[in-house]
């Protein structure tokens, strides 16, 4: 997960799936809607950053439960930022 502070207010979310890591797009676009839903589910509490989630190994024989709680511990690892004074 690669993260910046954005301006938007609010939290915002991009997908990067490659074919060399999923190469079957079944595989790549439940990657895409677990991922939107995790986000989807966590935006109340999230801070304004710009995210962005990279699959960053293949995927053989990861469950939908264990995409979900790496994701939802991607997120909940993100750092609060700092107060403005």
């Amino acid at each position: 997960m690669h993260y910046s502070p954005n301006a938007a207010g609010s939290a915002r979310l991009g997908l990067v799936v490659a074919k060399k890591l999923a190469k079957r797009a079944v595989q790549r676009n439940l990657v895409k809607r677990i991922g939107r839903d995790v986000f989807r589910h966590a935006h109340a509490k999230l801070p304004p950053y710009d995210l962005v989630l990279r699959l960053s190994a293949r995927l053989d024989d990861v469950t939908r439960r264990a995409m979900r709680e790496e994701m939802t511990a991607l997120l909940g690892r993100l750092p609060r930022p700092k107060a403005a004074p």
